[in-house]
């Protein structure tokens, strides 16, 4: 945070300073008191299981220069205290407060799936004319969104911000506080259908990302969506539309794969630009086209932005290809859904000249009623596609049935499951693991990797 105090705060919140000098500054938000580095605003967040103003004490041991609270009324202390009625809508309060001070365009990117590496790759793109901000980790929520505001500087030109949502309302809360410029959708899946009920939920939940955005903004969707096609942006706002259609405004053409990383012309009206990626997959020619019209949009020529896309090489746990012993791996297991695991399927089965293909697959979470349809549906695909070997974690992979050389793991198995991988597993074969992160098979990716390998980047 710049040039906020706990005056400022008291203001954002709508608070009372119990006690403690208003004019301390304050240069970070934090939410855990055990990443106290010193000079935060600590916020007790009260959750299902953990209050977390029993760890206010620890918080200013640590060097905590002021807190909120919504458990206490008086307090006769020299440091800060300030009585807010709730610390999460506090917390919101002050970010959209933090928001009002911002002058630099913000871009908001949601779906439900490619969220993150396509909020990478506008970053990347971004950067060949503007110093970016982006989302860190995955703070995309509305706990996490008012942190990320905060920690945007003056130095700072543009801002790429992931805005998440699993809940019904979430999306709004989230967008009234981000007030995003331009805001991106990559797709609508069955991701939280779970807990939103149907992809036509989803879908109107996906909009209102629209909700906080001015007059004069730029809705920018994904041309090949069969839900997104055919949207608009509300009235007084522009709709632009990304991906590989005749409808689409900036369009991918001439798509190929070399050694499994597309390769394909941007066109943008007459303006053609050749553009080789280091991701793989075909998806990926959607999220690098979001990241070439964002740049577009900023000022930034595509020749300039697939230059830096040609530089990026995504990140841990998401289609990162490591070679260890003549195998090479392709760690996937960040998280799954239908789309994402058939992509990282597709992916697979590009491999050249791999002997074997061999997928690792792991449930897929929050996928409600219908989850044991959509893992079938999975195993229906692998039936017309055959690859060579198919592994699966948990009850709901159980149904995926891919042919003879199809063998099956409890969750919670992983030790099972890598044993057999590596007895399994020879030269010039070409492996896949893939599956919700809350499955753990990432742990079965870092021991097949090794920590003394390194990564080959493509």
């Amino acid at each position: 945070m710049e040039q906020m105090t706990v005056k400022e705060i008291v203001e954002a919140t709508g608070g009372t300073l119990l006690c403690g000098d208003e004019g301390i500054p304050l240069v970070h938000i934090s939410i855990d008191s055990q990443n106290i580095q010193g000079g935060e605003l600590f916020v007790p967040l009260v959750g299902e299981r953990v209050d977390a103003h029993k760890y206010i004490n620890q918080a200013f041991a640590a060097g905590a220069a002021a807190v909120l609270t919504s458990e206490h009324d008086r307090m006769e202390d020299g440091r800060p205290w300030i009585r807010v009625a709730d610390t999460k809508k506090a917390l919101q309060a002050i970010g959209s407060y933090y928001r009002e001070r911002l002058t630099l365009p913000l871009v908001g990117i949601t779906g439900s799936v490619g969220k993150t590496t396509t909020r990478e790759m506008v970053a990347a793109a971004l950067s060949a004319g503007r110093k970016v901000y982006k989302t860190p980790g995955n703070k995309n929520s509305q706990v996490g969104v008012p942190i990320t505001l905060s920690e945007i500087t003056s130095e700072d030109e543009i801002g790429v911000l992931e805005l998440g949502m699993s809940m019904p309302g979430e999306m709004t809360v989230i967008a009234r506080i981000a007030r995003v410029d331009t805001a991106l959708i990559t797709n609508v899946g069955v991701t939280h259908i779970e807990q939103l009920g149907s992809q036509e939920n989803i879908y109107r939940e996906k909009l209102k990302i629209q909700d906080g955005m001015k007059e004069g903004g730029i809705l920018l969707l994904n041309g090949d969506d069969p839900l997104l096609r055919d949207t608009r942006a509300r009235k007084g706002c522009v709709t632009l539309y990304y991906g590989t259609g005749e409808n689409c405004d900036y369009r991918a053409e001439d798509i190929s794969l070399n050694k499994g990383c597309p390769r394909f012309t941007a066109v943008r009206g007459k303006k053609r630009i050749p553009v080789q990626l280091k991701v793989m997959g075909f998806h990926n020619v959607g999220n690098a086209m979001a990241a070439l019209a964002v740049a577009d949009l900023y000022g930034i020529s595509l020749e300039q932005a697939a230059k830096k896309l040609q530089e990026f090489t995504g990140f841990q746990g998401r289609q990162q290809i490591y070679e260890r012993d003549g195998v090479t791996i392709i760690d996937d297991t960040y998280n799954a859904s239908p789309v994402s695991m058939l992509a990282a399927l597709k992916v697979l089965e590009s491999m050249e000249p791999a002997k074997r293909r061999i997928a690792v697959l792991a449930d897929m979470k929050e996928l409600g009623p219908e989850a044991e349809r959509y893992h079938q549906e999975i195993g229906e695909w692998l039936e017309r596609h055959p690859v060579d070997v198919v592994l699966t974690l948990g009850e709901l992979s159980r149904v995926i049935e891919a042919g003879e050389q199809c063998l099956h793991f409890a969750a919670g198995d992983l030790n099972c499951l890598y044993e057999k991988l590596i007895r399994l597993l020879q030269p010039g074969d070409c492996v896949l693991l893939k599956g919700s992160n809350s499955m753990k098979l990432g742990e079965v990716a870092k021991k097949l990797i090794g920590t003394d390998q390194e990564h080959q980047g493509f």
